[in-house]
């Protein structure tokens, strides 16, 4: 047996045994569950980094909302402070590189 002990997508159990194999999982207390979901906002950003896909961008944001509701956030709640952010602070648009500040 392979043992993983990794966060894993709701369908994943049903695809693993569509493909005739059998796998061991555990439903996870809150606790444990946030504290594998920050490990696989790490895994999935450094993915994204060495990929640079959509599909790798994706998943980033799949597990971003995952951790928001685990955390007692809708992803609502996080575009409305990510709004709020960017109306008090701005975005990103303009591709700015701070140098320095005299």
């Amino acid at each position: 047996m392979t043992e993983y002990n990794k966060l894993i997508r709701d369908r994943i159990p049903e695809i693993i045994e569509g493909a005739g194999k059998n796998c061991i999982v555990e439903v996870m207390d809150d606790e444990t569950y946030i504290k594998y979901l920050d490990s696989k906002l790490s895994e999935e950003l450094a993915e994204y980094q060495a990929d640079k896909s959509i599909e790798e961008l994706a998943d980033l944001l799949e597990v971003i909302y995952a951790v928001a509701a685990a955390r007692g956030c809708s992803a609502e709640e996080l575009e409305r402070v990510r709004i709020e952010k960017a109306e008090k602070r701005g975005g990103f648009e303009k591709k700015l590189l701070l140098k320095g500040v005299i």
